[in-house]
């Protein structure tokens, strides 16, 4: 090859000066994400995020169960346009999923819960905020867009309440009513790693944050970091707010309970962290506007059914018009596709964009939510389908389940 020809197929790139924009240049995936976050976080971070209860076999099931389902494509379909905007409870969505609720959000970028909810906004989906959110409920309600807020019912009542009240005076339009929480699940990767909030500064501890200088940094220079929803009543105690959250959980919480949050919600209710068909149809019965299947992303009760495989029983059971969201397990947009096929109205998204927000801040959640759209995009066109109704009335024929895993 002649020495002219050799240097026409020279490609150099200016290098890039920001780091951030030098991470997301290596990311085509979702793991490319988590990969870049996984270095940038501290051994107890790291170990929150992937973590799940005891021996992690929902953890692993999750995933396994979205692998075991094999697509089956249709072709010579005209697939020129795919419109991924989907109505998810009154809210118009640009894609088939919301951000869901995740909580210690600022221990995995100093700008946590805001730059979310921003690149939720820039991508016109629904965010959800924690009720064991690090930043301020009414805070992130000044960034805009379509809010949701997700809460658990303390043993507080009155905190309970008054959560409510704030959310509604806020803006936030869909509340989500976690309830596979009467107690907390066994982390015990959190325990092997003495992860705390705010951390403890053992003599190990220390030593992982120096090997993470970039993240203790933005530790330090941000305010401190608590339960921002209820930080007085945190700071009236002498607990960790970990300490503080687990004694809010209640295990005697009822039916009733929520019939007293319905009668005080104005907006979309739904029910997140159930997983049998007779909890669904009670919570039909109940008024509820909606459910999301969850094991809590494998961090409640262990050896659950994931909530992939409970889908279509409790489509089954619910009938066709009550909307069902799916979470736990989804990492790719494919993975979005086959809950659409199996009778989803859309998922809630967790781990993908805090792999995001940890390798790159907003900028990185907002790659991650486009890398789940293209795959979803890409995915569709290649089963023959345009449109999300169209996938989910297509259903059974573009899924097929194995049963060797």
């Amino acid at each position: 090859m002649h020495i002219l020809e050799v240097a026409a197929l020279l490609q150099l790139r200016r290098p890039r000066a920001r780091r951030t924009e030098r991470v997301l240049a290596r990311c085509v995936t979702v793991e490319d994400l988590r990969a870049e976050a996984r270095r940038r976080w501290p051994r107890g971070v790291r170990g929150y995020v992937e973590g799940g209860a005891d021996g992690e076999v929902s953890l692993r099931r999750n995933r396994a169960a979205f692998e075991a389902v094999e697509l089956v494509p249709a072709v010579l379909r005209d697939v020129s346009t795919v419109d991924l905007a989907t109505d998810l409870f009154g809210c118009a969505s640009a894609l088939p999923f919301a951000l869901g609720p995740t909580g210690f959000t600022r221990m995995m970028h100093p700008d946590g819960e805001l730059a979310s909810a921003r690149a939720a906004l820039r991508a016109g989906v629904p965010y959800t905020l924690s009720t064991m959110a690090t930043v301020a409920l009414e805070d992130v309600a000044r960034e805009g867009g379509q809010l949701w807020f997700q809460l658990y019912v303390w043993r507080d009542r009155g905190l309970t309440r008054e959560l409510l009240r704030r959310a509604q005076v806020a803006g936030y339009r869909v509340l989500v009513v976690t309830v596979d929480t009467p107690v907390t699940g066994l982390r015990a990767r959190d325990h092997h790693n003495g992860f705390t909030l705010p951390p403890r500064l053992t003599p190990s501890a220390l030593a992982d944050m120096a090997m993470h200088p970039a993240w203790c940094l933005g530790l330090l220079r941000g305010a401190p970091i608590t339960f921002a929803n209820f930080a007085a009543e945190v700071s009236a105690t002498s607990e960790t707010v970990m300490e503080f959250a687990a004694r809010q959980f209640d295990p005697s919480v009822t039916w009733d309970d929520l019939a007293e949050i319905r009668a005080m919600w104005a907006g979309p209710m739904l029910l997140k962290g159930m997983l049998g068909r007779d909890d669904a149809r009670r919570a039909q019965d109940a008024g509820m506007d909606g459910i999301a299947l969850s094991n809590h992303g494998g961090r409640q009760l262990d050896q659950t059914v994931p909530p992939i495989r409970a889908l279509e029983g409790i489509r089954e059971a619910v009938g066709p018009q009550m909307p069902i969201l799916v979470d736990s397990g989804i990492r790719h947009g494919a993975d979005i596709a086959i809950a659409l096929a199996a009778g989803a109205t859309g998922a809630l998204i967790g781990r993908p964009y805090l792999y995001g927000l940890g390798a790159a801040g907003q900028a990185g959640c907002e790659a991650a939510i486009r890398m789940l759209a293209d795959e979803l995009s890409r995915a569709m066109r290649l089963l023959g389908v345009r449109t999300a109704d169209e996938l989910r009335q297509r259903g059974g024929e573009a899924l097929h389940v194995s049963h060797t895993t």
